[in-house]
Order: structure tokens, then sequence, then C-alpha cells
């Protein structure tokens, strides 16, 4: 037994389970990719200023929870806890806001670290995918994100899942409505570093979970009592854009995610399967964030959603997803001239898009069987000594028991026909 493990608040993902996940990025990434939006990777590591810039200093993420670390070299650099800010600084890098038409449409996937404390939904290590449109300030674009998302999860067969969305304002009324909050809070009994964070960035303390501080906001100002008139507009609009695509949401007044970068649009997928980490993923539109990592003025929306907690969602609503067999032909070769002709076989099977495998290992017919059996595979092919001399294989349906011999020859050609 190995005597390493994997670091705490990490996991493997190992087959058969990892299927599920490869099935829910499919899922996530298929709407999007029939929508404009075109793949793009970036590192794992950036520098630690990006972040520090575009998630906000003020931040749990920034403050407490990054993988920051200096190189022999001397650059200071972290784990990419988010996804957001490296996507917009390889898009400027790269000039994807000149080549062309704006809005910039872009899709990721990958894995994100942040130092947390571990539990379940909650990971130092998860996997989301992402998207975003970059360099179009419209509500069509917002509405378009949202309901996106919703058709990504409903064509998983996700029910039980809320959309929450609000406005978080601009660079006009989101100031007037900091002052009051400031003014508020500092009313509160609020512990040093709470009242801090309430200086720096007084939004934030909006989104504590703790019970204690959350029992004191009952009467805090909302946002959207302050919102300008231009806000109030594009808020309606996103809000009847989603309405007239049959979508689903609620009101809420009080959601103001935990990044610093949102401006007007903000909303959250929860589902309340999932205890107290109830986020399945989440977005907002972001005006500011290009200027603030030294970019020209590119307004700009985008979510994430989890893997992980998809994939806990969907367990909690008892969905089985319906996953292509890893296998759906399985060959037993007996004796040596046998194990060269199947493995032809079966390598002419996978160039006919037949998801096939091989007993290897010179196994015996019974053990061989059984590998098959466990494979999962639909159809069997054993191949003898006899069989060889007759120019047959026997094919087997490895639900109904029911066998019978197929040429050689034509055994390609009648597999592919009946798997169609």
């Amino acid at each position: 037994m190995s005597t390493f493990k994997a670091p705490k608040g990490t996991y493997d993902l190992i087959p058969p389970a990892s299927a599920a996940y490869l099935a829910v990025r499919e899922a996530i990434a298929a709407p999007l990719r029939n929508s404009g939006y075109g793949y793009i990777e970036t590192p794992g590591f950036e520098n630690v200023e990006l972040f520090a810039r575009g998630v906000g200093e003020s931040t749990d993420i920034v403050t407490k929870e990054m993988y920051a670390f200096e190189t022999k070299g001397g650059d200071r650099l972290a784990l990419r806890p988010e996804g957001t800010a490296s996507v917009l600084r390889a898009a400027l890098e790269a000039n994807l806001h000149k080549a062309g038409n704006l809005p910039v449409k872009l899709w990721y996937s990958g894995s994100y670290y942040r130092y947390e404390r571990p539990q379940k939904g909650r990971y130092r290590h998860f996997s989301q995918v992402g998207a975003e449109a970059i360099g179009a300030e419209d509500p069509a674009l917002d509405a378009e994100l949202i309901i996106l998302a919703d058709q990504a999860y409903r064509s998983l067969g996700l029910r039980n899942f809320r959309i929450l969305l609000n406005s978080l304002g601009d660079r006009e009324c989101r100031p007037v409505y900091r002052a009051a909050l400031q003014d508020f809070l500092r009313g509160l009994d609020l512990d040093e570093d709470t009242l801090r964070r309430a200086e720096l960035n007084p939004l934030r303390v909006l989104d504590d979970k703790r019970p204690d501080v959350q029992k004191q906001l009952g009467d805090a100002p909302l946002l959207r009592d302050y919102l300008c008139d231009a806000c109030k507009a594009y808020h309606e609009e996103v809000r009847e854009l989603i309405t007239a695509a049959g979508v689903s949401f609620e009101d809420d007044p009080k959601l103001v995610r935990g990044l610093d970068y949102y401006t007007r649009t903000t909303f959250e997928f929860v589902h309340d399967g999932l205890g107290s980490q109830s986020a399945v993923g989440g977005g907002g539109r972001y005006d500011g964030l290009s200027e603030m990592i030294g970019g020209p003025a590119l307004p700009s929306v985008g979510w994430a959603l989890g893997v992980d907690r998809t994939v806990l969602a969907l367990e909690a609503e008892g969905v089985e997803l319906q996953l292509p067999a890893a296998t759906s032909v399985f060959a037993v070769p007996l004796g040596e001239e046998a194990r060269r002709v199947l493995f032809a076989t079966v390598t002419e099977l996978r160039k006919q898009g037949v998801a096939a495998d091989f007993g290897y290992g010179h196994k015996g017919l019974k053990a061989a069987m059984k590998a098959a059996n466990r494979s999962g595979a639909r159809y069997a092919l054993v191949l003898g000594e006899r069989d060889l001399a007759e120019g047959v294989v026997q094919l087997k349906d490895m639900e109904s028991g029911e066998q019978q011999a197929v040429g050689v020859d034509t055994i390609v050609a009648e597999l592919v026909k009946r798997l169609g």
C-alpha cells in the first residue's frame, strides 16, 4: 500500500465515478459552444498581483485563501483561486478585444485552489466550468449567460435549484450606498476584523455567513433602494429577458457575491439539497475589472459553475446520468493466433467508433469472461482454435446470454450495425 495520500482537502477522480464529472463538464460546455463561445485555457498559476487587484485585497480569497509562493527567480505567484481574472488577463495579452467584433466570448474548464477548511462541497482543489463575455455592456449578454447556465443544469436533469438575482449598481450609485451601509455597520456589535472589513468593503459584510452577524443585518439598507435610474433600467431589462425565456429566478436584494469586481448584475445558482455549501455556481457583470488590471475599459460579464457541487446536487436529487458505456465490446482470445486476430478486430472496431477492450494478460476463459462482465460490455467476442479453423468468432450478448457464430470477416460490420 502506498505511503502517500492526496493532500488534505483534495480528491482523486477515479473510474467509474469520474465519468459523471466528465459528463457534467460536457453538459455545461455544450450550450456555450452552441452560442459563439470559444475555448480558452490559462496557466494554473499567475502573478499574485493579478488576483490582489482583480479579486480584491479585502476579500478572504486574497487575505486568507490563496496559495502564494515565491519562485527561485523572485517572482511572486499564486495558484489561481478563480478563473475570471486569468481569462481577462489572457484576452488582454493576446489583444483579442482588438481582433474583431465585441464581445469576445470565451469558455474554460479547469482546477482552482483555495486554502479553506475542508468540508463536503468545499475543497482546497476544485473544478469549474466558466464563461466570460468581454467588451460589451448589454443586458442581453447578462441574460444570455444566465439562460445558458439554466439550460445546462436542466439538460443534466437538475430541477431543485434556484437562481438568485440582484444588482450591485455602478460607479455612480454604489458609493452613495456604500456610505449608508458603513454608517449602519458602525452601529453594530461586530468584531474588529469585521469592522475593518466594513471600512474596506462593506458589501462583503452582507456576505458574512455567521448567524450572529446575519442576525444584526436585518435592518441593513438595501442597494436596490440606492440604484440610479440607469442601473434600475438595466436590471429591469435583464429581468424581463430572463422571464421571457421562461427562466425562473428570485430577487435577492442582499446577494453580493464574494469578489470585489462585480458591478450591476450579480446572480447565484443555489441548491437546497447541499446544506451549508448551497451555491453551485454564480457570476455577474464586472465592468471595471479590465481597468483594475491595467487594461482599457471593457465592460464584461461571466459566470463559473462548480463541477464538484453540481455532481453533489445530482446525487441529492437522485439523478442518474445516462452515461455512454465505457466498453461496448470485450474480446476474449484463447490462444496465440486468436490473440492476433482479435487484437486486429478490436483495433478496427475502435476505428469505427465502437468502444472495445481486450482480454490482456493471457487469461483463461473463466477469468477472461469475468473481466468481460466487469467491463460492462454489451457483447463479448470469444475466439478459440476450433473457431479459427471454421473462420468464425463466437458473439455473446452479455444481457440475454445468447451466443452465435459470426464470420471473422463480417464481425466488425455486424457489431457496428447492432450498436448503431
